[in-house]
């Protein structure tokens, strides 16, 4: 199986699955009805500012609140008339927010002032200062032309520039085209924002898996894969859209090759991502268990140990065996925030060290960033993985929630 993005839309949800070196890495669930707000800006009603978290309250759809800190809010752009000299945001004020993460159980969706515009290779913030390269270009050349490259563009200007880790893949003129090209579309979306009434959508965020063509790694993933063709027709204007027809290649799947979901497992796997116990090719076996404040995974030695002699190597093999796919699973279930992982308890200082070094090196492959922080005293490995996306299961929740209220209705 080569690297490879595949889609197919079932009857209430389009369900995309990132394939690679072999596996599917990651599935994203997408309910058919677009009413996802990530990445969405608005015009939103600032309900409440509170002082001692530094933070307000902001009505961005009609009922819908949202959380914005004012400790990164320069520069917020009011649509009422309000002009100031400073950066103050006060109850009352209409200012034009984005959707940087969706609402995660009990907690609001977090809101930024600051707009950013996803290209294939940049990423163009209104309200940020500076010229970043994404932390996985480890090339000291290729990071200091991409800020020579570019920061003559933000020269006098309010934008701030990241540079994706396909920028540096591309030419100097494919950059610069698509910097000018987002800076456009901000400032054009701004200029019509300004004059619009509280709760407006400016800009509404592509469908997930046209989001996830976008944000593709070229090095690792150039097909993209799909039965549907609705589906297809829809990837075929975006790459057009876009200039990036000769970017990805996109077929439409072929009855005669077989059943496209049983070729490449893809219930199966979203079934197997969605239960608790994860066996391991060893005999041991994962317990994962997500909690309102954490996520809980526990290693346990299941049949691994039966007839071993060496039980401390076996030990240790049997936790690089489980690093592996623990980080594996996280990216497959999109799971995030505060990781506690109970490995087996292993007593050489070289084995834990050995175990440690082993599982940075697997979170590292991870394009969502994850590191470990350390292991606790009672043998607890300590991870925290940015927060995106809902964790899968939490996206096929709110998918079979809608189904049910459409149903009744």
């Amino acid at each position: 199986m080569q690297n490879q993005l595949l889609i197919t839309k079932k009857e209430d949800m389009y369900l995309s699955a990132w394939a690679e070196d072999g596996r599917i890495r990651q599935i994203q669930a997408d309910s058919l009805e677009p009413k996802a707000v990530l990445g969405n800006i608005y015009v939103g009603k600032v309900r409440n500012v509170v002082k001692n978290i530094n933070a307000a309250f902001i009505e961005f759809q009609k009922g819908q609140m949202g959380y914005l800190s004012l400790n990164d809010c320069k520069h917020p752009i009011h649509t009422d008339g309000v002009i100031r000299n400073d950066d103050r945001v006060l109850i009352g004020d209409e200012i034009i927010v984005q959707v940087e993460k969706e609402a995660v159980k009990t907690k609001p969706p977090t809101l930024s002032a600051k707009l950013d515009f996803s290209g294939k290779y940049i990423v163009l913030s209104a309200g940020g200062e500076r010229v970043s390269v994404s932390r996985k270009i480890r090339d000291k050349e290729v990071r200091q032309h991409l800020h020579e490259l570019l920061e003559p563009c933000i020269d006098n200007t309010t934008f701030g520039i990241i540079a994706r880790t396909n920028s540096s893949k591309a030419n100097d003129e494919e950059l610069l085209v698509e910097t000018q090209h987002l800076m456009k579309r901000c400032q054009d979306l701004i200029h019509t924002g300004r004059h619009r009434t509280k709760f407006s959508c400016l800009y509404q965020a592509p469908s997930g898996y046209l989001g996830s063509i976008r944000d593709l790694y070229e090095d690792k993933i150039q097909d993209v894969v799909t039965d549907s063709l609705e589906v297809y027709e829809q990837i075929q204007n975006f790459l057009k859209e876009n200039a990036w027809e000769d970017k990805l290649h996109l077929s439409l799947w072929k009855e005669e090759n077989g059943k496209f979901d049983a070729v490449y497992d893809l219930s199966k796997t979203l079934e197997k991502a969605l239960k608790q116990r994860v066996w391991l090719k060893s005999g041991a076996y994962l317990v994962i268990q997500p909690t309102e404040a954490l996520v809980s995974i526990d290693v346990n030695t299941g049949k691994a140990i039966s007839k071993k002699k060496d039980v401390e190597k076996t030990f240790l093999k049997v936790n690089l065996e489980a690093a592996k796919e623990i980080a594996i699973q996280l990216r497959l279930r999109n799971l995030s925030g505060m990781i506690l992982v109970d490995f087996i308890d292993l007593h050489q200082e070289e084995y834990k060290e050995e175990l440690l070094d082993r599982f940075r090196k697997e979170l590292s492959k991870d394009p969502v960033p994850a590191q470990l922080i350390d292991m606790t005293k009672l043998g607890l490995v300590e991870i925290t993985r940015k927060k995106i996306r809902k964790p899968l299961v939490e996206q096929m929740q709110s998918i079979h929630s809608k189904k049910e209220q459409s149903l009744q209705q």
